[in-house]
């Protein structure tokens, strides 16, 4: 079989990605102008509704936001992590993606990040951690359990934010955005696991007493730690809902079988009796 030929950019494909060069080029940043969409229309010589989804193309990629009315325009904005994030997932959407794929990146990642702040976390940043463990209520019996891993990874994303590597930083954004949507997909938050809860507040607190000491040694252990046993918690999690959604496929099942499937053996021997009479007798009555 040919292999599938590459589909060919469209017309405003080829002018977004010429902007971006530009702006690149220009070394343009936020709060910047483009030129405006009649003098775009006169540089790339096309119609009015090219350079439209065009510039359209570049709001949906977060690089520029569209100001209508007097003093409007396309104006540059600096691209945040989510959009990006979401177009990876969306890539890996139709992907088989567990938990522990994740946390086979995320256990060298995320220790790595955890070490480049030690230092430069600000009073700001930590008022956002304490905030963020004491939300977690983990001693609480009523605890919202989808909203407890949320914030769990929250934390995770509080250390990102404060990476000095942009690179590093959004690698682990994205996993713990992976991670995220596993909870959902997979209603992790269901089976209520409150030796979890427990353990990631306890690595969150220690890892706020190391980090306010700037003992790079203790973080990075904890860190490691964190993340294995983490890893454990999250297999065991999805084992525990295998097995539930395989209970619940019986019962299903169950519930949804033909009436034919109450017959006895016997009633099916005898129902097959009489249809054989039945045809047998049509047979006599056409003779």
């Amino acid at each position: 079989m040919p292999r599938d030929q590459p589909r060919r950019p469209k017309l405003a494909e080829l002018i977004s990605s010429d902007i971006k060069r530009w702006i690149a080029a220009e070394s343009l940043g936020e709060g910047d102008r483009l030129p405006n969409e009649k003098a775009l229309i006169a540089l790339y010589g096309c119609a009015k509704g090219t350079i439209r989804e065009a510039l359209k193309i570049l709001e949906v990629e977060g690089l520029i936001t569209l100001k209508t009315g007097p003093g409007g325009g396309a104006v540059i904005s600096q691209p945040g992590m989510e959009p990006a994030s979401r177009m990876l997932r969306n890539f890996l959407h139709f992907q088989t993606i567990d938990s522990q794929q994740v946390y086979q990146l995320r256990k060298l990642l995320e220790v790595e990040l955890a070490v480049s702040v030690v230092g430069l976390l600000s009073d700001a940043d930590f008022a956002a951690l304490e905030a963020n463990v004491a939300a977690c209520h983990c001693h609480h019996d009523d605890i919202d359990q989808r909203r407890q891993r949320f914030l769990e990874l929250g934390f995770h994303q509080l250390l990102a934010q404060a990476c000095p590597n942009p690179l590093l930083a959004f690698v682990c954004h994205f996993l713990n955005d992976m991670l995220r949507d596993l909870v959902v997909v997979k209603k992790a938050y269901l089976p209520e696991r409150k030796q979890f809860d427990h353990a990631n507040c306890t690595y969150h607190r220690q890892l706020i007493d190391a980090y306010r000491a700037e003992d790079t040694a203790r973080v990075r252990h904890l860190m490691r730690e964190h993340m294995e046993d983490a890893e454990r918690h999250m297999a065991a999690l999805e084992a525990e809902m295998a097995a539930q959604m395989l209970v619940s496929d019986d019962v299903a099942a169950q519930a949804t079988s033909s009436p034919l499937d109450a017959l006895t053996h016997a009633d099916r021997l005898v129902s097959s009796n009489a249809l054989i009479t039945s045809r047998g007798s049509d047979h006599d009555r056409n003779q």
